[in-house]
């Protein structure tokens, strides 16, 4: 099969092309046969070594771990699935990814795909959406009538969370550039802040609950804005305990992690029209490169696909 896989960490330079071995399927595995791969910041970071010394890879390295495809074989244990079922997940990370036209991963992380979606949209969906869904309601707790900020609202966590605070009856404010802010608002937020030219911590009343997908000095600013027993969850960054605790809030740094049952509630909330997947680009999985390079941007409006099988 091909894959885009890398013999070392750098840069882009490293991501190649090339023959691999199929992967084949232990008793509690699924083969798929992959339509497409969403790229996300981790995917980088991880090919830059960022997280080299959390996990341990063996190389070479099958990039991508947010995939939507068909079920081409099934391991001996799995009862759930069937040779054909369109699905989607987003596998573990310490495992080969989804930059390939065939990858193998756990049967227990696997869910229907969308029925409403094509192959490229759900494979958007994953990661960026079971981030946002454990962020706000696993870890912050969210609550019908609370006060939720989201920070860049315009990206591919942002997007859902925004979407999903929305459905849980939140008042959901968003970050994002000015030239965003249409989006944000049509996906449901009450009120924007543009991060280029506005202060969000003097523009805005109290919070009960953070998202922060940005780290450094956004963070630090978002905590002074929480309401005592306020909640500061980020993706990025440990805050700092002590400036919580001075606010009488809470919070944390978390890694999403798969679950087809988160997947199952997103993908009925994508059914029912409650929720929508913006894309921002699509690219074939032979310009992987370019992807990346324009992933590391931060500028994606939503999310960037490799399509694996042209739709």
């Amino acid at each position: 099969m091909k894959a885009i896989r890398i013999h070392n960490y750098g840069d882009v330079d490293t991501l190649s092309y090339e023959d691999a071995p199929l992967p084949e399927p232990g008793p509690a595995d699924v083969r798929l046969r992959v339509h497409a791969a969403a790229v996300n910041p981790v995917d980088w970071k991880i090919r830059a070594g960022y997280l080299a010394a959390m996990i341990p890879y063996q190389m070479p390295l099958t990039i991508g771990w947010d995939v939507s495809g068909v079920v081409e074989q099934v391991g001996s244990e799995v009862t759930h699935l069937s040779v054909g079922d369109a699905v989607y997940s987003r596998p573990d990370i310490t495992r080969d990814g989804s930059y390939a036209e065939y990858m193998v991963l756990r049967g227990s992380e696997v869910a229907s795909k969308p029925e409403t979606l094509s192959h490229n949209e759900a494979a958007a969906v994953p990661l960026a959406g079971l981030t946002a869904w454990q962020a706000l309601f696993e870890h912050a707790g969210l609550k019908k009538g609370e006060r939720v900020l989201i920070h860049a609202g315009a990206g591919g966590v942002g997007s859902f969370a925004i979407q999903f605070a929305k459905w849980a009856g939140a008042h959901v404010i968003a970050t994002a550039s000015s030239t965003n802010e249409a989006l944000i608002r049509d996906l449901g937020a009450d009120e924007f802040v543009d991060y280029r030219t506005q202060q969000f911590e003097q523009e805005l009343a109290k919070v009960d609950v953070v998202l922060d997908t940005i780290g450094g000095d956004t963070q630090a600013r978002s905590i002074q804005l929480l309401n005592p027993g306020g909640r500061l969850f980020s993706v990025v960054g440990t805050p700092d305990e002590a400036a919580l605790a001075a606010v009488g809030a809470t919070g944390g740094i978390f890694m999403v992690q798969p679950s087809s049952e988160d997947l199952k509630r997103i993908a009925q909330l994508i059914d029912d029209g409650t929720v929508r997947v913006i894309i921002d680009s699509v690219f074939p999985l032979s310009e992987a490169r370019a992807a990346h390079a324009k992933s590391q941007t931060g500028r994606a409006k939503g999310k960037i696909v490799l399509e694996v099988v042209p739709a």
